[in-house]
């Protein structure tokens, strides 16, 4: 991973992309975690998750997610939890 940036600095479009990648990857195992519960009776028609929104990886400053909101990629969710934007 990157190293952390000042948080006075613009973050680097690396940065943004290596955020990005790394949040998109958390969705996808929280999603599949929720969806592979034992909790799930095995009638069911295996429903997707519901999980829309999470905590974004803190291996990167709040400049990046910001940024990467600024740009339409996530949209905050309240309570520190981001989802995707609608361009992704």
């Amino acid at each position: 991973m990157s190293e952390p940036l000042p948080s006075s600095s613009q973050p680097s479009k690396e940065d943004l992309k290596a955020a990005f990648k790394a949040f998109k990857k958390r969705l996808k195992v929280t999603r599949l975690e929720d969806e592979s519960k034992l909790s799930r009776r095995p009638t069911t028609s295996g429903q997707g998750s519901a999980i829309v929104a999470i905590s974004p990886p803190n291996q990167f400053p709040q400049a990046v997610w910001d940024e990467l909101v600024r740009q339409g990629k996530l949209k905050k969710a309240g309570q520190g939890q981001y989802e995707l934007g609608e361009t992704d």
